[in-house]
């Protein structure tokens, strides 16, 4: 995963500054992350679900709303219908320099700021909340009885979580009013409801609220034992996990393989200083350097594959013929590690070699006779003898393809 710093201009010309997370290789969709009521897009929430979903291939825009973070303007300035169009002014960001999103996730203020928006962002296919309130009025219980000074001064200074905002009377009437119930019917989108029924700050009713007014396809998940600001890593892992899993079938299709001949890899270049996708099959995956080579550390090496090569094929091989010999074999592990080494150091000649060591743990009641033979086959695997053997590479020129 990498994450790179954006700014945008919300539509009153205030600069607003978040971070675009992308997956390894090309994104298979654009996600919008809205986060909760006085956050800000670096909170535990926002980080853990939107860098988790870049593992599942979904670029995802966490970006902070008017006078938060690192966002210009004043808490002030801003409320409900503002951070409404903060969405939609993201939402343009993303169509005008990278892709238009496909889907909308917000927690808690944030999943009823995404409930009012998704109307006015054609592209968005599914919407997301997460421990969100029904109605957006439900965050002034935070002001308790500073609501009547608000009233009635135009303004009061209200102390969120060992913070101190400027609450103006624009925001009660903001929040206030809200229609959610009709935005929900008219939702036109997929709809995942995403709550945890011990949530002690937005209780478990306001899911039942949206998901009775949503009309299908809607979906409700249960997060069991998390807290309000899925402050445990885990719960925000399994929250991306889960949020993939459902979106799967509203995000374009993966394409299928271009290789299915068996022994036939194809790899292919990516916007990365290293990083590559391979195809093997019908298996994807993607290999890179580590970040003190200045890659992305986003897959292993192409000598980690080597080794993984090597490693796999002599404990299949291992397996095989114990199982065929009946040899009490119960488990193998193989660790390998390569390195170049003088070749005197190996009586194989002068200057420097490249030597692969390999490792083989045999566990089980074997006799001494029986580990001796395992490890002789360990040097048959096919790949041993392929790096062994009178191994050719013929290296030619592709033919054109048909954009060039």
């Amino acid at each position: 995963m990498r994450s790179e710093k954006i700014s945008f201009t919300n539509a009153d010309g205030v600069a607003l500054a978040g971070a675009l997370d992308l997956p390894p290789g090309k994104p298979r969709a654009f996600a919008l992350f809205a986060h909760c009521f006085s956050c800000s897009s670096k909170s535990h929430a926002a980080k853990r679900i939107a860098q988790a979903l870049t593992l599942h291939g979904i670029a995802t825009l966490r970006f902070d709303f008017t006078g938060l973070g690192a966002s210009g303007g004043e808490f002030a300035d801003s409320h409900f219908a503002a951070n409404v169009e903060d969405l939609k002014q993201a939402a343009r960001y993303l169509s005008e320099n990278w892709q238009s999103p496909t889907m909308l996730v917000g927690h808690s203020l944030g999943g009823a700021a995404v409930i009012a928006a998704a109307g006015d962002v054609p592209s968005v296919k599914a919407v997301v909340t997460i421990g969100a309130p029904f109605d957006p009025a439900h965050v002034l219980h935070h002001f308790g009885s500073r609501i009547d000074e608000i009233e009635q001064a135009g303004a009061a200074e209200i102390t969120i979580g060992g913070r101190t905002f400027t609450v103006r009377k624009d925001f009660l009437d903001a929040a206030r009013g809200q229609d959610q119930g009709r935005r929900l019917a008219g939702l036109k989108r997929a709809l995942l409801v995403m709550h945890a029924p011990t949530d002690e700050i937005v209780g478990i009713d306001n899911a039942r609220e949206i998901f009775d007014a949503a009309l299908h396809p809607k979906s409700f998940m249960s997060l069991d034992g998390a807290d309000h600001l899925l402050t445990d890593k885990r719960d925000g892992e399994q929250v991306a996990a889960m949020i993939a899993s459902w979106a799967e079938r509203y995000l374009d299709p993966v394409p299928e393989p271009a290789i299915d001949v068996e022994g036939t890899v194809q790899v292919r270049s990516t916007d990365g200083k290293f990083l590559q996708d391979v195809v093997a099959g019908e298996h994807r995956f993607v290999a890179d350097e580590p970040s003190r080579l200045g890659g992305w550390d986003a897959g292993p090496t192409p000598y980690d594959l080597l080794l993984a090569a090597l490693g796999t094929c002599t404990a299949m091989t291992v397996k095989l013929f114990a199982a065929r010999e009946g040899i009490p074999l119960r488990d193998v592990s193989v660790g390998l590690r390569h390195d170049r080494v003088h070749a005197q150091d190996c009586e194989t000649g002068q200057g420097k070699i490249d030597r692969i060591t390999r490792h083989v743990d045999l566990t089980g009641p074997l006799s001494g006779e029986q580990r001796t033979l395992l490890l002789k086959i360990a040097d048959r695997c096919p790949v041993h003898r392929t790096l062994e053997g009178d191994l050719r590479i013929e290296t030619v020129a592709a033919a054109p393809s048909a954009t060039e």
